[in-house]
């Protein structure tokens, strides 16, 4: 039986479950319209989101659970 882990955020030693949905892409290695999801806690959610956003890779932000 495969036990199903909860979602935690994606930020280096941090074990608090996501709460963000930081939706990114790398223009020189993805097509426009590929998505690649960090998640995020509310403590971590400003530093991962200026990290992709500096990089021009950041493309949207929305509450984990409500990716389509």
């Amino acid at each position: 039986m495969i036990e199903e882990l909860p979602a935690q955020c994606s930020a280096k030693g941090c074990r608090a479950g996501a709460v963000w949905a930081l939706r990114w892409n790398n223009p020189k290695l993805h097509a426009p319209d590929y998505r690649k999801t960090w998640l995020a806690c509310d403590q971590h959610r400003e530093s991962l989101g200026g990290f992709l956003e500096v990089r021009g890779f950041l493309r949207e932000v929305t509450p984990f659970g409500a990716i389509s």
